[in-house]
């Protein structure tokens, strides 16, 4: 058994120092990056991708970003989605983003989503947009006109089955 042992070592160290091939360096100019490696990204993100597809459909100018900080809206005392204002510079607009969270999207079934902005200022809630029993991630309130006011990101999900909505806002951006 000790000699099978060695035997098995000593051939592993020899593979290990057989050459596998080389690789060197091309001496050529480097190859142009791929179309898509050029391209923004258009998928969905919890972190909100102003140029996914869902939030192209709503409008939203392509250099918004997140601006505050996130809320989350609970159910049950489990998070279950996510709140985030953005702000698009080139527009002057104002956007309310939702994010469902996987884990609630399997178990839940459908559900309801509202998203929006609440201007302090008008002490409105604008640019409210609703989903009734979808089963989607990502949603996008209108644009609002809304630069010069304080404002925060708002929204809703409420459970099939569920009396009431579960709801949280962002923080308020002056």
């Amino acid at each position: 058994m000790r000699y099978a042992k060695r035997a098995l070592v000593g051939l592993t160290c020899a593979f290990a120092l057989v050459p596998a091939g080389s690789a060197m360096a091309g001496s050529g100019p480097a190859p142009a990056p791929s179309k898509q490696a050029m391209t923004k990204s258009t998928a969905p993100s919890a972190a909100g991708n102003p140029a996914s597809t869902r939030a192209q459909a709503a409008g939203v100018c392509s250099d918004a970003y997140a601006i505050g900080n996130t809320g989350y809206i609970t159910r049950e005392g489990v998070q279950i989605a996510s709140v985030k204002q953005f702000y698009s510079p080139k527009c002057k607009q104002n956007y309310g983003y939702v994010w469902v969270w996987d884990s609630f999207r399997k178990t839940a079934g459908d559900y309801d989503v509202s998203a929006a902005v609440y201007s302090y200022s008008q002490d409105e809630v604008l640019g409210t947009r609703t989903w009734k029993n979808s089963t989607q991630q990502e949603f996008w309130s209108d644009a609002t006109a809304t630069v010069n006011d304080c404002t925060a990101a708002v929204g809703s999900v409420r459970r099939a089955g569920d009396p009431v909505s579960a709801q949280a806002a962002s923080s308020k951006r002056c």
